[in-house]
């Protein structure tokens, strides 16, 4: 399947990193976390990338473009270095497509300016680009497949501790809800879309609002409830923290590191 990443906004609550390069191209590690993102897909299969492109596109092309397979891979160097065998390989059977979808453009308008590369296809997938998890896709994909939904995304437990205030029309609160121990969930952004996504969708409307909406009143929309790790990458505080799992050696959304069967 073709997996749609949305990576041109503006990054503006990680402005720590954003200022200087776009938003999926901060580093987990040595690598960037669009690569983390892409890995994990390939893991399952899903090798060809459409990336919607806007803010400080050209920082994505020529990453790409100057991509050094040696990096993050093992490899046997002879000959004083004239010579060099990679023991496996990341990106040499990935297909990538860099569009550029426009600078201020909502999520939305991204998906609308990609349709052509995607609409011969049955179903696709999407992602934010900000986040990572250990979500056994094929699972996901298989029960999608089983519904006639149009839509569905992976839902969440919120990996910060937020609290949702109940006020009354003075401004004086009345309640404070932990998102967590309430049990909400979030849309985690992974996505999985059949092509008919597009007679839902309007020109400058944003996705998860008018076009879910209406699925939602036909209900044609599903929310994939993941009970295993899962982390957004919004802050400098969720940066770290996914640094901390990189460095540790077991960080969870590295699936392509552990046998199928240990994925959640």
């Amino acid at each position: 399947m073709k997996v749609v990443l949305f990576c041109g906004g503006l990054g503006m609550r990680l402005r720590d990193f954003s200022d200087q390069i776009p938003k999926p191209m901060v580093q987990v590690g040595n690598r960037p976390i669009i690569w983390h993102l892409m890995k994990y897909y390939a893991h399952f299969g899903h090798k060809d990338f459409v990336l919607c492109l806007g803010y400080q596109a050209d920082y994505i092309k020529n990453y790409f473009l100057s991509y050094n397979e040696c990096v993050s891979n093992d490899f046997v160097l002879t000959e004083g270095g004239k010579h060099i065998e990679l023991i496996q390989k990341d990106i040499w059977d990935w297909r990538i497509s860099f569009i550029d979808t426009g600078l201020q453009t909502n999520i939305g308008g991204r998906l609308l300016r990609v349709r052509p590369l995607v609409e011969d296809c049955d179903v696709f997938l999407a992602n934010y680009t900000d986040n990572l998890s250990d979500l056994d896709l094929q699972m996901m994909i298989l029960e999608f497949l089983k519904t006639d939904a149009v839509a569905a995304f992976l839902s969440a437990k919120p990996n910060l501790s937020y609290h949702f205030v109940q006020s009354d029309p003075q401004g004086r609160v009345i309640d404070l809800v932990d998102a967590q121990k309430a049990g909400l969930r979030s849309n985690g952004g992974f996505f999985i879309f059949r092509r008919t996504i597009f007679d839902y969708m309007r020109e400058g409307e944003e996705l998860v609002e008018e076009p879910f909406r209406r699925l939602i009143s036909e209900r044609k929309l599903l929310a994939y409830d993941h009970r295993g790790f899962w982390a957004c990458m919004d802050t400098f505080k969720e940066k770290e923290q996914l640094e901390e799992l990189n460095s540790s050696g077991s960080a969870p959304w590295q699936v392509w590191r552990r046998p199928a069967e240990c994925i959640h």
